[in-house]
């Protein structure tokens, strides 16, 4: 049985930028739970190297960036949704600073970058380590707030709606609530019982499905998956974005950890790719080379890839100047010393990985979800901003920016919640047994990941995606079997929620009968004429 439980106004699932910026604005008026699977400081967010777009100078416009995000969205972007995150962009770049964000500055004035796909610098950054300063001044400012509980360690297991309360059952989806949630203290084994008058995911993306990702350890789609399991809808999970160079490493060191970025400013510097047997191939998919965009480079190393049967390529750098490689690349340098390659010698060996999820959760513009009570915010959404494919640095701002939102909308449903469901049951494990079968978990995972890896990635195929689509589902009922009948532990919890990610990435790519900027099918390789989006809902939760 439940060993304890939890009532709040307010449960946040989440540590990322979007969990501890929309902590601090409701903390203004109601008390916040806020769980994380690691330390407070373990996210996406704080490995965004890149920065935060935002409209800050005289020669910017707010038109501008709404027009290079819709280009880079490939018509399906919800332009109402683009329009509110740019306009609402520099008032959030403002609290950031406010709450201790020191951003890099140029003269007195915020240091902005130009990056690809912007037609203006828009950038606001600190060094190359922007993620990373924003979520230690957000960690600061909540550490320091009294009406904050921070629960570390913690994975939740599922969200609580009428699905997990007998007499409920059979209420229909239009009329679905969450209540809070069942979650998992890793180190104790106990489950806790959270109940809330509203729920706040901020769970981040789901990279760990992929065999390669620059997504920590923790990105296993846990919100997605138990959105999915509550009936809530989702909507353009075939849209993963892929960077193209990220550091090889034999697959029995890869499972489960991230892969190293290789920059693409290495390829501005003049890198150049290879095939194992030193054969130049980018001139064949277009003609800026290496420089193309990242989705054109991704797919052209994988089509080599499948062709050649090999693990990865090569990314050549040695013909430039050994002093001049170290002092532009200082950390990737080190980084593949110690890995024994010296990239002033060595070409470094480079695949594309799984990078960022531009499909999710579907939200309003109040990060409302379709279930009332729940709402989401960050990767683990899908707010209409990214479209098809997401502009660089947008990600940041969209999960302030929507934090903010979930913020105003929860000070009105507040008002209007009276009271926390009573009849919520405790968790009941009784008749479980201590799972000792650890070999079942490593082999599925592995099977998943090499799964989604081979047919689902960069380039697909109706014949691909059904193989993996039935070796899913084979997957799927093994693990549900094995939760079923074992006392729940984070592992298995991170499984059942990876296993159910692929089959929801697997089930949107086939709904998608055309080829749409981050999703490129052989079987249809051209856009159809009207864009539309793909709803994944779970309709008997």
């Amino acid at each position: 049985m439940s060993n304890s439980s939890i009532k709040t106004d307010v449960l946040i699932i989440g540590s990322g930028i979007a969990g501890l910026f929309a902590a601090l604005k409701i903390s203004e008026f109601a008390d916040v739970v806020l769980v994380t699977k690691k330390d407070k400081n373990e996210s996406n967010t704080n490995y965004a190297q890149g920065g935060i777009a935002s409209v800050i100078s005289k020669n910017d416009s707010f038109d501008k960036h709404i027009q290079d995000t819709l280009i880079a969205g490939a018509g399906l972007c919800n332009e109402k949704m683009v329009r509110i995150m740019v306009e609402e962009g520099p008032e959030r770049i403002k609290d950031l600073i406010e709450i201790g964000t020191n951003f890099s500055k140029k003269e007195g004035h915020l240091d902005l970058a130009l990056e690809g796909g912007h037609s203006e610098p828009r950038i606001v950054h600190a060094k190359d380590l922007t993620g990373k300063e924003i979520e230690s001044a957000l960690v600061t400012k909540v550490n320091s707030l009294k009406n904050i509980k921070v629960i570390e360690n913690t994975i939740a297991i599922d969200l609580i709606t009428e699905h997990n309360i007998k007499q409920l059952r059979a209420s229909t989806l239009q009329n679905r609530t969450c209540w809070g949630a069942y979650v998992l203290d890793v180190k104790s084994g106990s489950v806790i019982k959270i109940s809330s008058k509203a729920t706040l995911l901020a769970t981040g993306g789901v990279g760990q499905v992929y065999q390669h990702t620059t997504n920590p350890q923790i990105a296993t789609g846990d919100g997605i998956a138990m959105s999915y399991r509550a009936g809530a809808k989702l909507a353009n999970m075939e849209f993963i974005q892929f960077h193209p160079t990220s550091l090889y490493k034999k697959s029995s060191e890869f499972f489960g950890e991230q892969s190293f970025l290789i920059s693409e400013a290495v390829r501005g510097f003049g890198g150049k790719l290879l095939t194992r047997n030193g054969f130049e191939f980018m001139s064949k998919y277009d003609e800026r080379k290496e420089l193309a965009p990242r989705d054109i480079v991704a797919r052209a190393i994988d089509s080599e890839l499948k062709k050649s049967g090999e693990e990865f390529v090569l990314l050549d750098i040695t013909h430039k100047n050994s002093d001049e490689i170290k002092s532009h690349f200082p950390n990737i340098y080190e980084h593949c010393l110690k890995l024994g390659v010296d990239i002033t010698k060595d070409p470094i060996p480079v695949v594309p990985a799984a990078h960022y999820s531009c499909g999710g959760v579907k939200v309003d513009e109040f990060a409302r979800t379709s279930l009332k009570g729940l709402y989401a915010c960050g990767e683990v959404t899908m707010t209409g901003v990214h479209g098809a494919n997401r502009l660089a640095s947008n990600s940041l701002l969209e999960a302030v920016v929507f934090a903010d939102r979930v913020a105003l909308d929860l000070k009105m449903f507040l008002k209007e919640q009276q009271d926390i469901f009573s009849e919520i049951p405790d968790w009941d494990d009784s008749g479980t047994l201590t799972a000792d079968e650890n070999v079942l978990i490593s082999h599925n995972y592995k099977e998943v990941k090499t799964t989604m890896w081979d047919y689902v990635s960069i380039v697909r195929s109706n014949q691909r995606l059904e193989r993996a689509a039935k070796r899913i589902h084979i997957i799927y009922e093994e693990v549900e079997d094995f939760y079923k009948r074992t006392k729940v532990f984070s592992e298995l919890l991170e499984l059942r929620n990876l296993v159910a990610c692929a089959h929801i990435i697997i089930k949107s790519a086939l709904q998608r009968k055309e080829s749409r900027g981050l999703h490129f099918t052989l079987d249809y390789p051209d856009l159809s004429e009207n864009a539309e989006d793909t709803i994944i809902q779970n309709v008997n939760p």
